[in-house]
């Protein structure tokens, strides 16, 4: 019988990118470095990333505060929707605001993304065989860290909405065997400077 060890799965977004997005900030870049140094202590076995730009880089200067950890690139850690919810999912205040919203995104992109969310949560989630606690980091884009979260707390589908993440910030989420998941940490920004905290937020939720 092959035994189970708790998984501790590290999220973060990735660092603060250009207007094209097509890479880092030089506030993006130390956000990255500074998240590295932070989980220095971390026993990672892997980082995985998005095939984007702005990810990809995340973890290449994450990854160059941490040795040997290895890199892996993973469509399922990429930006996508999620969930499209269907209008009686919704709280009916919100409901034509949020499909507005969803409205914006490329067809192609809200046809392919429940699908990678189904294989985000086969490949980031649950306990691991073994009898090791094992940790791995995700560097991906806050609509998967909204989808990963609402699913550790069994909130509904559509509850990915809501759920923002500042550049570089840290969410844990820990997967114990014959336990509900629960979220240790959540948007952590403590090894970020004043100046490079709550970018990636609306201003109008910055605290």
């Amino acid at each position: 019988m092959t035994s189970a060890a708790t998984r501790y799965l590290y999220l973060a977004r990735h660092g603060e990118a250009s207007a094209d997005e097509t890479t880092l900030t030089e506030s993006g870049r130390r956000q990255a470095s500074l998240l590295g140094e932070r989980l220095r202590s971390t026993p990672l076995a892997a980082i995985h990333h998005g095939p984007l730009p702005r990810a990809r880089q995340t973890a290449q200067l994450i990854g160059a505060q941490l040795g040997d950890v290895p890199l892996h690139q993973s469509e399922p850690a990429g930006d996508y929707i999620p969930h499209l919810p269907a209008k009686e999912e919704l709280p009916p205040d919100a409901a034509d605001a949020m499909l507005g919203f969803l409205a914006q995104v490329p067809e192609a992109e809200r046809e392919r993304g429940p699908a990678l969310a189904r294989e985000a949560l086969a490949e980031f989630t649950g306990p691991v065989d073994g009898d090791r606690p094992h940790h791995e980091l995700v560097v991906t884009h806050s609509f998967l860290i909204g989808w990963l979260i609402r699913a550790a707390l069994d909130a509904p589908e559509w509850r990915w909405m809501g759920l923002n993440h500042g550049n570089a910030a840290l969410t844990v989420i820990r997967y114990a065997p014959g336990r509900p998941s629960s979220v240790l940490v959540h948007n952590d920004m403590r090894h970020l400077p004043a100046e490079l905290r709550w970018t990636g937020f609306p201003p109008e939720l910055r605290i």
